[in-house]
């Protein structure tokens, strides 16, 4: 979740035309599009396998003043704690931030090939992976965590989390675990014009329950299986549902800039930043904000600020802001952290694979689309669709994915493209089984039931 840094408040809001061009703003040139990862891991001690608690001498702050120290990061402080790292200074930029259990995340900079993602994912790890090992911090990339309970998991120091802490547990049964225990990859995408955004949301919506089957890594809860492919998913299903799902109105006709806003303006807020410090509005709407009738703040009226916050707190598979997040994959091992970017860029960076989704996806009925939201988190690839299974729909998402990413005709130095990164999702479609399947299988055999192994075996 992205985080507020303290500066002078942006202009004042007159009318809901102004948030319609905020968000239109966001469209560019093809030649202009870019490739934004973020992915979001555990911290454990190695030693016992216990989860990070924020201060200590080997706690998440001593990382994050490591990260800082040694590698040239900038901290983000609030109240006298570090909360995040930038690099307002990197030619590729990118930030280090922290969920509300600790998860380490790296927003990944804007960049221009897969290739790159790589490279970026690959300098991160090696980065927390030296601080960490000083301080006895492993991390591992999993969906859900695997076996420390919710009264286990601390809690870190950034004030936006109390209020949410408040507030999720009265709209949903799984908000507080959605919130400290589970963990992912999402990918940036940015659009052309309205037409191709919601040609992309659109496809995004409806494939994201392939790309959760196909990236299912979260079978282990407080210790044992769950019974789930994607546990994560599954308590995705039951977390405020004002805000998260399929946004079945994305398939109406008129779509648009215009109607995302709508559903924005109703969407429950959180919070509002004001001096330096997050003020509890949650449960009043932005549309009431947008008329100065905020309890909290009698009169005021947001700010562009205020509405770029506002839209980090919608958690739909899709979400849109000046990009689209496809927010739909555990989180994994570094090769499936590297798949997810390149599947999205193959499908939605290609015109011929975009056209092809669109086909394979366009005669859905919402009952399938939400149909398969459900059945996935625990049948992953086996849910049945239209006299198959998803695993059939899979073969056709990477297969389209590969063309496009084929036809981009990015090349690394070694002269291939960026069609190698899909390696991993290519193995499981060949195989059948998703990375949950092969956690199963370890813990089934070789683990002989030991849920520790999952941290001796899986981290990076």
């Amino acid at each position: 979740m992205s985080t507020r840094v303290s500066g002078p408040e942006g202009p004042i809001i007159c009318s809901r035309d102004e948030l319609v061009a905020y968000l239109e703003q966001g469209s560019k040139p093809a030649r202009e599009w870019r490739i934004g990862t973020e992915h979001e891991k555990f911290g454990f001690y190695t030693k016992g396998h216990d989860p990070v608690p924020y201060e200590g001498e080997r706690g998440i702050r001593a990382l994050l003043e490591g990260l800082e120290d040694r590698f040239g990061w900038d901290p983000v402080t609030e109240k006298g704690n570090i909360i995040a790292l930038r690099r307002k200074d990197c030619a590729k930029g990118g930030a280090i931030s922290l969920e509300p259990g600790g998860q380490l995340e790296l927003s990944g900079a804007p960049l221009e090939n897969v290739h790159e993602t790589y490279e970026e994912l690959r300098h991160h790890l090696v980065e927390v992976g030296e601080i960490g090992g000083q301080l006895g911090i492993g991390f591992l990339g999993i969906g859900f965590s695997p076996k420390w309970t919710l009264r286990q998991t601390p809690m870190m120091p950034k004030e936006r989390y109390r209020i949410m802490v408040r507030y999720m547990p009265q709209r949903g049964r799984h908000g507080l675990d959605m919130m400290f225990r589970t963990a992912t990859v999402q990918v940036n995408m940015d659009f052309s014009d309205e037409r191709d955004m919601v040609a992309k949301l659109r496809v995004g919506l409806a494939l994201q329950p392939v790309a959760t089957a196909l990236f299912a890594n979260s079978p282990f809860t407080d210790g044992k299986p769950n019974g789930f492919q994607s546990y994560r998913a599954e308590v995705w299903r039951d977390t405020d549902p004002d805000r998260t799902g399929l946004l079945p109105f994305a398939f109406e006709p008129g779509m648009g800039f215009e109607r995302y806003v709508d559903y924005a303006l109703d969407v429950p807020m959180y919070f509002v930043y004001r001096d330096g410090r997050y003020i509890d509005v949650a449960g009043a709407s932005f549309r009431d904000f947008l008329d100065g009738k905020l309890a909290a703040l009698p009169g005021a009226r947001p700010t562009l600020d205020d509405w770029a916050d506002h839209l980090t707190t919608l958690f739909p598979d899709v979400r849109v802001k000046r990009f689209l997040e496809m927010r739909g994959a555990d989180a994994g091992p570094f090769a499936e952290l590297w798949a997810l970017p390149a599947l999205w860029t193959g499908l939605l960076y290609d015109k011929e694979a975009l056209a092809g989704a669109s086909a394979l996806t366009s005669d859905w009925t919402e009952g399938e689309r939400q149909g398969l939201r459900s059945a996935v988190p625990r049948l992953g690839l086996n849910t049945p669709f239209r006299g198959g299974t998803l695993l059939d729909i899979g073969r056709d998402m990477v297969g389209l994915a590969l063309g496009g990413l084929q036809r981009r005709a990015r090349l690394d130095r070694s002269g291939e493209d960026e069609g190698k990164a899909l390696a991993p999702l290519i193995e499981t479609l060949e195989e059948g089984r998703s990375p949950a399947d092969r956690l199963l299988a370890l813990y089934s055999g070789p683990w002989q039931g030991d849920i520790d192994k999952v941290f001796d075996t899986q981290a990076f």
